[in-house]
């Protein structure tokens, strides 16, 4: 890495780690040319909130805004909205958008995120997935009690979706291809209850079911086929089966772009260019393994610490966050800090789920990596956290409760 100031800066991406990235610049005193270039027409907003107040209806699009022009205006930057990035040469130093315009650039941040994952090809009306405002405004603009709404996918999306859908009283089916909803990321306990969530809720959960397509009549969707061949019925139905890292365009760049764009512990992927957010996949010190984390938490925090390691390269820090994710479904609040997919084990250590308030530790080899909390006060989370920072010891961690 070279230790000279950069004088060009530009940031793909206008997205909460883009935002962080532009921002942290000029408050630590980068005063020179930057760029924020983003695929929207948007100024940045914030993502969470799609898939709760904004498809609720709580909230109007506008309060998901994370800045104003003027706020945009004062920090200098040339806009380049509704223009996706099309290629990049980091050889060269070059990038270049989907117009044709070529930019130059010493220092370069990727902040592209990632697309969802589809059952089937856009273009079927009524099939739905859940990314970016114009999504949540369709989907919103769908649901209300009687309509008859699938989800397929279990995972946070599918499952706040879900929620959001009864809350407006839509007839929700949700279908996971695992045994357990959510047991992979959250374990087997964790997955269960929650699954008895949403079926006191009144969800229709076909756990261990695959979806083989979808059916339509005239341009429009009429339900979910599964793999024994009984379909579903629906108005409308909603994918959320994953996601892909927006890499496409580093083809042929001189990046490593597997699963995302290929880090190391400073968030650095080639001299002079960095990643931030669900784009990025860089080696958590923290954890000793490379991560690519999805939450909105982490995509700011890496935005912030990418623009301080591009500035002075020579003092820079590893990048070694706790990733912390929450997620509101009907009345219950999840919130978690570590590592918790892929743990060895994962025990209630304070409450009883029975309750509905509880706490649960995740351990891969001898120490503590996660834990997970459901209707539990902030500062007993915080406690957790603290030990998950100190690398404590499994069997140490256990005489906290």
């Amino acid at each position: 890495m070279t230790s000279a100031p950069p004088r060009r800066v530009v940031v793909v991406g206008a997205s909460a780690a883009g935002l962080a990235a532009t921002e942290t610049l000029r408050r630590d005193g980068y005063d020179g040319a930057l760029t924020l270039v983003g695929s929207e027409k948007h100024l940045p907003y914030d993502r969470p909130p799609l898939s709760k107040q904004v498809l609720t209806g709580q909230w109007p699009v506008e309060r998901t805004a994370l800045r104003g022009p003027a706020d945009l205006d004062a920090l200098d930057v040339d806009l380049r909205l509704g223009v996706p990035a099309a290629a990049l040469s980091a050889a060269g130093r070059t990038l270049t958008l989907a117009d044709g315009a070529e930019l130059g650039y010493d220092g370069l941040v990727v902040c592209t995120g990632v697309r969802p994952r589809r059952l089937a090809p856009s273009g079927t009306a009524g099939l739905h997935v859940l990314r970016d405002l114009e999504d949540a405004v369709v989907l919103r603009d769908r649901l209300a009690a009687g309509r008859r709404l699938v989800v397929v996918g279990g995972g946070f999306l599918g499952t706040e979706v879900s929620a959001a859908a009864r809350a407006l009283g839509a007839a929700v089916t949700l279908v996971e291809p695992s045994a357990v909803l959510l047991a992979d990321a959250l374990g087997h306990q964790v997955g269960a209850h929650l699954a008895q969530v949403h079926r006191d809720r009144g969800v229709d959960l076909r756990t261990a079911t695959a979806v083989a397509g979808i059916t339509a009549e005239e341009g429009r969707v009429t339900g979910v086929r599964l793999a024994d061949g009984t379909v579903l019925p629906a108005d409308d139905v909603v994918t959320a089966i994953g996601s892909l890292p927006n890499t496409e365009w580093l083809r042929g760049s001189g990046l490593g772009v597997a699963d995302g764009v290929e880090c190391d512990e400073y968030s650095a992927a080639a001299p002079g260019v960095y990643a931030a957010g669900d784009v990025a996949r860089w080696l958590n010190p923290l954890f000793g393994t490379p991560m690519r984390v999805e939450h909105r938490t982490n995509a700011a925090e890496q935005g912030m610490a990418v623009a301080r390691n591009l500035l002075h390269p020579q003092d820079g820090r590893p990048f070694a966050p706790i990733p912390y994710f929450w997620s509101d479904q009907y009345d219950v609040k999840i919130q978690a800090y570590g590592m918790l997919r892929g743990s060895d084990q994962a025990q209630v250590v304070e409450g009883d789920p029975a309750d509905g308030r509880f706490l649960v530790a995740y351990r891969s080899g001898e120490r503590l990596t996660g834990v997970l909390g459901i209707g539990i006060p902030p500062r007993t989370l915080r406690r957790w956290r603290t030990a998950v920072a100190d690398r404590t010891a499994w069997q140490d961690a256990l005489t906290m409760a």
